[in-house]
């Protein structure tokens, strides 16, 4: 839908969001009406260089043009059904997601965070059908996150912070332990633990890769313990972090993975995948999903997956990512820049205040987003080439200059 269709202004489009709609957005004031490849244009067709991608959603470009047609194509035969029959759509992403990133079986979600609480509910029923009633304990990493719905929230490791705060008492048993910390992990295990819950790269914790001695020590604590090693991708995966899952950047293999986001090309999908054992905890009637699996997100994941792989997206990923962040280093004020592929962070020192960088891009027409006070994520649509890493560059320079 266009304005134009409407015959109202962009204003009153504004006035009815926020007359009619619970607000708990920071709205960018402008209005998104169309969108292609790297770029959002507004309704007087001005255009915004868009390195947020739907956050780390659109990864083969803003209404990729075989991504539309693979929903249209679907819509027009088949919208929607409940999962009890087959479709053609769900079976074949199934088998191409399972053997592409080598896992064994597979859950359909909506969602990332619905791809969590899946992936935490799976974990306790194995643990607690295998070892017993107490065996449900997950440790999760501080400063991570998981989503918003009670269990991802509970395994947030930011107690006190705006995603938890004012929903009363969160779920019981997850204990928190600092990233990258490979003894802390394993000191805030028990006897009672069967699995261990974190990201490969945080991504609201601040942009903050796993080391490569963390992930590996967990593996292989988790095999030593008998403990299942829960990996959320919801934001890594699909190859945002210069491979088709981040795990693969560390030779490691999850006993789960969940992913959402970039797997649906703009339309909401979310899944988990399992080992054959663990995925045996799911029985009939033990978990749903009515939208789960729908068969017009399911074509256009298969289409996402075909421009991602087919174009050779996580190998641009791995070197636009490497050029952009050498460039990010030299920017005034810069404390670290951090990041996998094109998930790329940048902390300024005291002086500079992230949330204000944001909105000076977004005046020069750059989209990005802050954490906290002094980090600014960016997570572009992994088509784009050096041209548009500079022009980035200089956008954020500029804007950080403005600010000094």
């Amino acid at each position: 839908m266009k304005l134009a269709d409407t015959g109202l202004t962009a204003q009153e489009i504004k006035d009815k969001a926020s007359k009619y709609m619970i607000e708990t957005y920071e709205r960018f004031d402008f209005l998104a009406e169309t969108a292609k490849d790297q770029y959002i244009y507004d309704e007087k067709g001005e255009k915004y260089l868009d390195f947020y991608a739907g956050i780390a959603v659109n990864s083969a470009g803003n209404c990729n043009e075989k991504v539309v047609e693979a929903v249209v194509e679907q819509a027009k035969t088949l919208m929607h059904t409940f999962n009890y029959p087959y479709t053609i759509p769900q079976a074949v992403l199934a088998e191409k997601i399972c053997t592409t990133i080598g896992m064994d079986k597979i859950f359909f979600q909506n969602s990332g965070t619905e791809a969590n609480e899946a992936m935490i509910k799976m974990a306790r029923k194995y643990g607690i059908e295998k070892y017993g009633p107490n065996r449900y304990h997950i440790v999760t990493a501080k400063m991570g996150f998981h989503g918003r719905t009670f269990g991802a929230m509970s395994a947030t490791g930011q107690p006190g912070n705006g995603c938890q705060i004012g929903f009363g008492p969160m779920t019981y048993g997850f204990s928190y332990a600092p990233y990258n910390d490979l003894q802390a992990f394993k000191d805030a295990c028990t006897e009672n633990t069967i699995a261990i819950m974190v990201e490969p790269v945080q991504g609201e914790g601040g942009v903050h890769p796993a080391t490569q001695e963390f992930l590996q020590g967990l593996r292989e604590f988790c095999d030593e313990k008998g403990m299942l090693l829960l990996l959320d991708e919801v934001q890594t995966g699909w190859c945002r972090t210069g491979k088709v899952m981040s795990y693969m950047n560390y030779g490691v293999k999850p006993d789960i993975v969940s992913m959402a986001k970039a797997l649906g090309g703009g339309m909401p999908i979310g899944a988990i995948c399992a080992t054959e054992e663990v995925a045996k905890a799911f029985t009939a009637g033990s978990h749903g999903t009515t939208f789960g699996g729908n068969p017009v997100s399911c074509a256009a994941a298969l289409a996402e997956i075909d421009e991602l792989l087919g174009r050779n997206l996580a190998d641009n990923a791995a070197k636009m990512g490497a050029y952009f962040m050498e460039k990010l280093k030299t920017l005034p004020h810069v404390k670290e820049v951090r990041g996998q592929g094109l998930l790329v962070g940048v902390e300024f020192d005291d002086t500079i205040n992230a949330v204000d960088v944001k909105h000076e891009c977004l005046h020069r027409h750059l989209l990005l987003t802050a954490i906290g006070a002094h980090v600014i994520r960016m997570v572009p649509p992994l088509i784009i080439e050096e041209k548009d890493c500079d022009e980035a560059y200089e956008i954020i320079r500029a804007s950080v200059e403005a600010l000094s």
